[in-house]
């Protein structure tokens, strides 16, 4: 029992020799880590002093404005300047539109060229009329044509199946076969002749309309920098403002100016185009139409060579016109 008590107490004895030993960083070692500043080193413990300390913490440390903040306040206050002169041409704009309707006003009045408008949209409005026509005649024209060849089919069946009428059929099959021959010849003229008007009213015209549109939008907004710069000069304090009015309606009178004479010139070029392809589609309408309910294949045929007009092979199945 003795010996058995001496030797836990040199076990005690040991260990605690052993603590003792232990040098001082292994318990700090085997204590968390904490994140310190590679500037200033800062602990959880409370620090003796500031001085050790050189430079501050950087939530202390004022920050100064980037290049990137620059840009972006740059274009903020380009973007509300932008939206401060739009709704003054807004405004402005709106006060003159009303006031012509009024009679409050005068306004800009070119009246020969007005009158040129004035004419190629009545004249686009035709055009229109006429294609919307030349559609609906080429729809029903090619469901005809498309019903003489199921007629010539059911005549050649009946011909196979019926001796005592075999050749009347064929007769009648080889006659409705010819006219679908020339109706589909036909059916490509007249598909030509509504392209190019299409392209004529839809997009050569309309694009003249818009030039048109953006003449008419500046002829407003030159009228209305006038109107602005008349007011101002009348006042007796009209000289506040009266430098920026000024540049405002200079600006103004030359983009007004300058679509004038846009539009002038593009009404003269469209004018001499729509004559030009004009007299080619109608005598292609013309020649055609005559040379179909004439029974006249070759003088068909020969319109469809002077306008480089394809011929549909006769065997293949013609397309709707709303797919060409």
């Amino acid at each position: 029992m003795s010996q058995l008590k001496s030797s836990v107490s040199a076990e005690r004895t040991s260990i605690h020799d052993m603590l003792k030993d232990t040098p001082a960083n292994e318990n700090r070692n085997s204590a968390p880590t904490v994140a310190t500043n590679p500037i200033c080193p800062y602990s959880r413990s409370v620090p003796t002093g500031l001085s050790t300390c050189t430079s501050s913490p950087a939530i202390l440390t004022p920050t100064t404005p980037t290049s990137n903040d620059d840009s972006t306040i740059l274009k903020t206050s380009s973007r509300i300047e932008n939206i401060k002169n739009w709704s003054i041409s807004t405004y402005k704009c709106t006060k003159q539109l009303m006031f012509e309707k009024l009679g409050k006003t005068s306004r800009t009045h070119d009246a020969e060229l007005e009158t040129q408008i004035d004419q190629l949209r009545e004249t686009q409005k035709k055009y229109s009329n006429v294609l919307r026509l030349a559609r609906a005649l080429t729809s029903h024209f090619y469901h005809v044509v498309q019903t003489q060849h199921a007629l010539g089919e059911a005549f050649s069946d009946l011909a196979q199946k019926s001796p005592e009428l075999q050749e009347e059929f064929l007769y009648n099959s080889e006659t409705q076969r010819n006219l679908t021959k020339n109706g589909e010849t036909l059916l490509g003229a007249l598909n030509f002749f509504i392209s190019s008007v299409n392209t004529l009213c839809n997009k050569t015209i309309e694009d003249t309309l818009q030039s048109i549109r953006q003449y008419e939008a500046a002829r407003i907004e030159y009228d209305a920098y006038r109107t602005d710069l008349e007011s101002m000069s009348t006042k007796p304090d009209g000289t506040i403002g009266l430098e920026e009015a000024q540049q405002g309606y200079e600006l103004h009178r030359q983009q007004f100016m300058k679509l004038r004479a846009e539009v002038t010139i593009k009404m003269k070029f469209l004018d001499e185009n729509r004559i030009k392809v004009m007299h080619k589609q109608l005598l292609l309408f013309h020649n055609a139409i005559s040379a179909y309910f004439s029974g006249n294949q070759q003088a068909l045929e020969a319109t469809l060579k002077q306008f480089n007009i394809k011929v549909k092979t006769p065997n293949s199945a013609f397309p709707s016109w709303l797919e060409q």
